[in-house]
């Protein structure tokens, strides 16, 4: 019996184990998976410190000619005390020296004197002074003790940058889903290979899919293309078992040449659900073999692609780690009519433009050309037959950078 899509996102988070731990530097951690909290040792800034280059100067001096008599620069480690009447010159970055109140822009004083040396040379403050303006406080940005990430956040460029400030040199994190891929089928030739007859065709499957979850971050190995029998199958999956997940396409029907299901019950796999009441991808198969995970996709190339978008990234995510584990949407508004036959939910791609999403005209389970010019799809209830121009639909992302062939207007008037 088939399942709903929503009951096969069920089993997959049901049933579906996080990856084990390992260590990196910070460096090699760009993507992973935090899997710990990080807490700051340290203050930051470590201590008061000059936003500008200027003077340190006291609020009482507002308006007088003080006397400068030299530097701080970044990195000096200062014990002077700052008096009325006099000023230090202080370069950004660099510690605020005791009794400092403030720090006045080079730009907003006047020099009265000065020499070459420029040494004890006198300027002149502006009569508008504000106290602590210009000064870095000891710890406005990160406090000792706060919670800077937490076990299940992605570990981006400007997670490391959190990490790196503290002085953490490793970071525990969960190990990238390893995947094999294999796809099945007497028909297949791989993109290297000559086709020879009209009955061949190459094998498309593999190299997306292989593609598409490097792209999710998995470490992904290919293990070739299985001919229809019992024994070649069997091959492909004993070589694949000490993966995290196995991916095949093909081969789940009930053609008298389909032989997956049964090659994968003899090696004891449980199954969660073998239908799916969406289209395309009926026969889309969930399932565990020991500690490994298997999702037998249908060999038609968008069906395969477009199903491993919506269950083989829902079990890569489930893997992760991440707290964030679930797909989500973007509301759109449709750009153009669509028509279709109700009584599956049905996956469609197109292409999401910010505002509007423009549904792929052609869309068969065989084609191989309208994932190539989308960047999104829509899960369209059973109930729905057609969908209007204008109407509210729910886009899930493919993997786009959201940019623009023109020139557009980037500032919030």
């Amino acid at each position: 019996m088939a399942v709903t899509v929503t009951q096969a996102l069920d089993f997959i988070y049901k049933h579906t184990k996080q990856n084990s731990l390992k260590i990196l530097p910070i460096e090699q951690a760009l993507s992973y998976i935090i899997a710990q909290d990080v807490i700051a040792t340290h203050n930051l800034p470590p201590y008061d410190n000059s936003a500008m280059d200027g003077f340190a100067v006291k609020l009482s001096d507002a308006g007088e000619t003080v006397k400068v008599s030299h530097t701080i620069f970044a990195g000096d480690n200062s014990n002077e005390v700052l008096v009325e009447k006099k000023a230090i010159k202080i370069m950004t970055g660099a510690k605020i020296p005791e009794g400092c109140e403030l720090i006045v822009p080079s730009e907003d004083t006047s020099v009265v004197s000065s020499n070459e040396a420029k040494t004890n040379f006198e300027i002149i403050l502006p009569k508008n002074l504000e106290m602590s303006r210009h000064i870095r406080l000891c710890g406005e940005d990160i406090k000792n003790g706060d919670i800077l990430l937490r076990c299940g956040d992605k570990l981006q460029a400007h997670q490391i940058t959190l990490l790196a400030s503290q002085g953490i040199s490793h970071i525990k994190v969960y190990k990238k889903p390893r995947v094999s891929i294999f796809a099945s089928g007497s028909e297949l030739k791989m993109h290297f290979e000559n086709v020879e007859d009209d009955y061949q065709l190459y094998n498309t499957n593999a190299p997306a899919l292989k593609a598409r979850c490097e792209e999710l971050g998995a470490q992904v190995d290919f293990i070739g293309t299985a001919k229809d029998s019992l024994e070649n199958l069997k091959e492909h999956l004993s070589s694949a078992l000490d993966s995290d997940l196995i991916i095949t396409t093909g081969g789940v029907s009930v053609g008298d040449a389909d032989y997956t299901k049964e090659v994968f019950g003899s090696f004891g796999m449980k199954t969660y659900f073998d239908k799916v009441e969406i289209k395309p991808g009926k026969p889309t198969t969930f399932g565990q073999i020991n500690d490994t995970f298997v999702l037998n996709l249908p060999g038609n190339p968008l069906a395969a692609s477009i199903n491993f978008e919506l269950f083989g990234q829902s079990i890569l995510l489930a893997m992760s780690g991440a707290n964030e584990k679930y797909l989500n949407t973007i509301n759109a508004k449709m750009k153009n009519d669509f028509k279709l036959r109700a009584g599956r939910r049905t996956l469609l791609p197109g292409y999401f433009d910010g505002v509007t999403f423009k549904a792929c005209c052609k869309s068969a389970p065989g084609m191989v050309s309208p994932l190539a010019v989308s960047n999104s799809y829509i899960i369209i209830s059973e109930e729905k037959s057609f969908i209007k121009a204008g109407d509210e639909v729910k886009i899930l992302p493919i993997n786009f950078e959201f940019n623009s062939k023109e020139n557009m207007d980037l500032v919030t008037h």
